[in-house]
């Protein structure tokens, strides 16, 4: 299927590079992207191509033949850039705030629009899904899988899904999160097809890696039925097209096992003491009894020495003992 178009129009030089390239490098629209200084060559574009968005500026449209332009486009968004009224039958956006909230009012326009329809296809995804789990509670597993999605994150499109019941992430980078796992879900659930349109506009970055923020409300990760989050998984995927998932698992969810068994690696950390060896024993032999052999397979187990001193921030999850240990980890036995 073609990819659709949306066209970035403004007078203003400055301004219009640095929409194009937030959305480019930030957002991932599922449109292809064509910017314009002129109107002339933005009407001798639509001459001969469908345009689905139009992002334009206020001072850039009053130029335009505006009757010409209308049938030539899909959906018409103005960046407001006087006080009054430009028309009652026109989207306006205030040009003169972030590029953040510029995009999220195009994308709640969008969506909210008869103009998108488009099925997301899953069949063909090459993400690879690496799963970070343990029976053993306070491990570092959390740091582990933040430091190894960092590093992979330098060479490849890495998401990180983080599906405990408290993450506590939010805190840790000291964000407050308008949207987060449990709208994803929703989407997912009741209006598929504008899935990749609300996506981008959930998906955050910490340290180079791209992350969706975990549900706040955490009895949200036991309602959503365990088959799901496979597809889920697999449309996040397509839609961001990520080569490499990490998922950061919990025994709160449904359709834990499904999940391991469609990863590509799983990462399990261990430790030494009685009661670590002996919830570790009964996983494994949980994972016996039900003919589970192929998550035993694919399982790495990782017992970490005794770091002297962890990343006290996100930013540095890449530097210090545990990141040179992960790194090995990236080298030789992801890559390797």
């Amino acid at each position: 299927m073609r990819e659709k178009i949306m066209a970035v129009c403004d007078i203003e030089e400055g301004y219009a590079f640095r929409m194009a390239e937030y959305l480019l490098e930030k957002v991932r629209l599922p449109y292809t992207v064509h910017l314009f200084t002129g109107v002339e060559e933005l009407e001798r574009f639509a001459d001969r191509e469908e345009i689905a968005v139009l992002l334009i500026a206020e001072s850039a449209w009053r130029l335009l033949k505006e009757e010409y332009v209308r049938k030539q486009v899909g959906q018409l968004f103005i960046l407001q850039e006087s006080e009054g009224q430009v028309a009652a039958d026109l989207c306006c956006i205030s040009k003169y705030q972030s590029p953040e909230k510029v995009v999220q009012a195009i994308l709640e326009g969008i969506a909210e629009g008869d103009g998108w329809k488009a099925c997301i296809e899953t069949t063909d995804v090459t993400a690879k899904m690496i799963g970070i789990y343990s029976p053993i509670k306070r491990c570092l597993q959390t740091s582990f899988a933040l430091t190894l999605g960092q590093f992979l994150a330098k060479a490849h499109k890495t998401l990180y899904l983080n599906f405990e019941m408290y993450s506590g992430l939010g805190e840790i980078l000291r964000r407050e999160y308008q949207t987060d796992m449990m709208d994803v879900v929703y989407y997912f659930q009741s209006a598929r097809e504008k899935l990749a349109l609300r996506l981008p506009g959930i998906i955050q970055s910490a340290g180079g890696l791209d992350y969706i923020p975990p549900m706040q409300y955490a009895l949200g990760i036991k309602e959503v039925p365990g088959e799901q989050w496979l597809s889920l998984c697999r449309d996040i995927a397509a839609i961001g097209k990520y080569e490499y998932l990490i998922l950061d698992l919990d025994d709160g969810m449904e359709g834990l096992f499904e999940l391991l068994k469609n990863c590509h690696k799983i990462y399990t950390i261990t430790r030494e003491d009685p009661f670590a060896v002996a919830k570790l024993r009964q996983y494994e032999q949980l994972l016996q009894v039900n003919e589970l052999e192929e998550i035993t397979d694919k399982t790495v187990k990782c017992r970490f020495p005794i770091f002297k001193e962890l990343p006290a921030s996100l930013d540095m999850m890449t530097h210090g003992e545990l990141a040179a240990y992960v790194k090995a980890i990236v080298r030789e036995d992801i890559h390797g």
